[in-house]
């Protein structure tokens, strides 16, 4: 690249960064909607589960696994597999699902797996009778991103990346006119940056376990590389390995990916808030599709209506307008459906489906 091209690059990325800047206001606030695909609740409050992280079944290194998550309490082991959500998220926002103490989420759809979860987090809705399969239908619904992406104030300002290759379908891709970067998508731009053109040459080299579900390392460094040049005020990004290693029986690899999807949950946050565009005027929202079983113990590897247990799910919010009340101890009752209209809330925009749940009551005005 000459010296030409490369000043040229140099101002055209300043010229973005300054432009993206300059559309942040003071009523305007900034959304990031974050999935962990299938992590069940139990990991996520007390840890690597006893009856699994010792088991030849579901873990080939045994020894190596124990020392790393492992721990005598299950304080001690929620906070050695995901440290940033058990400190900095906890001092900061608020935790809700732990069944243990009285605080819980169910889904209010029936089917209890993956699109029909993703389409009640996005949609407020549990569309039962169109929406049944994991097939790749477009969604006839209206997520949260394009009633966003249909505002002046957001239109253009949305994006969603996910590890699965059924998010564009999800989001609608074509109708609504968000960009979904998913499954094996390369990056696409005008301008591309450094960052990008090496991901998009390390995704196409770089073997899955699977066919329809990138690593979660891609996803996250696009969205990342996107949300740095484009500053979208409403972002999903969603994460996919949790649930493909559960389903492979892989309780090592689950494990490893929650703990390393804490630290990308923990880069994110550290970009926003060193970033003038989103620091101090963005929330974020944690969430899964759906959970899984515990009861038979090979029942962990699963979801689904027959799996007792896989409707229940969790949430995490922190950042602007949200209380730091660390993990909820109180008895409660929140639905999945209750997503899609507290982004609306945040955002300050209009869901036109009646039949959405309420918005959490924690959110501030």
């Amino acid at each position: 690249m000459n010296k030409r091209v490369q000043v040229f690059c140099l101002l055209l990325t300043l010229c973005l960064s300054l432009s993206a800047q300059e559309q942040k206001t003071e009523n305007e606030s900034n959304v990031i909607l974050v999935t962990l695909d299938g992590l069940r609740w139990q990991e996520l409050f007390t840890g690597a589960d006893e009856k699994l992280i010792s088991n030849k079944e579901y873990v080939k290194h045994i020894e190596e696994l124990n020392e790393l998550f492992w721990r005598d309490s299950a304080e001690k082991r929620k906070k050695i597999l995901m440290p940033f959500i058990w400190s900095t998220i906890k001092e900061q926002g608020q935790i809700h699902g732990n069944r243990i103490l009285g605080s819980k989420m169910n889904l209010t759809n029936k089917h209890w797996f993956s699109y029909p979860g993703y389409n009640e987090i996005l949609t407020g809705i549990a569309d039962d009778q169109r929406i049944k399969s994991n097939d790749k239908i477009p969604n006839p619904n209206y997520t949260i991103l394009e009633v966003a992406n249909n505002t002046l104030a957001y239109k253009g300002h949305v994006a969603a990346f996910g590890s699965w290759d059924v998010f564009q379908s999800i989001v609608n891709e074509k109708r609504s006119g968000v960009p979904v970067n998913a499954g094996f998508d390369l990056a696409e731009d005008l301008y591309l940056t450094q960052n990008e053109n090496y991901l998009n040459k390390l995704q196409k080299v770089t073997p899955s376990p699977w066919s329809s579900v990138r690593l979660d390392v891609f996803t996250h460094h696009y969205a990342m590389e996107y949300m740095k040049k484009k500053h979208p005020k409403l972002v999903y990004i969603a994460y996919g390995e949790t649930d493909d290693f559960a389903h492979d029986g892989d309780y090592e690899a689950y494990l490893k990916s929650a703990h390393t999807t804490d630290s990308f949950i923990k880069e994110i946050w550290d970009f926003v808030q060193n970033d003038p565009f989103y620091k101090d005027n963005t929330t974020v929202l944690i969430t899964t599709d759906h959970g899984r079983g515990t009861d038979p113990l090979d029942s962990w590897r699963s979801h689904g209506k027959d799996i007792q247990g896989a409707d229940q799910v969790w949430l995490i919010a922190f950042g602007k307008n949200i209380k730091p009340l660390g993990e909820v101890k109180d008895s409660e009752q929140i639905y999945t459906n209750q997503i899609a209209p507290s982004i609306a809330k945040l955002l300050d925009v209009k869901v036109s489906n009646d039949n959405t749940g309420e918005s959490f009551d924690f959110i501030e005005e």
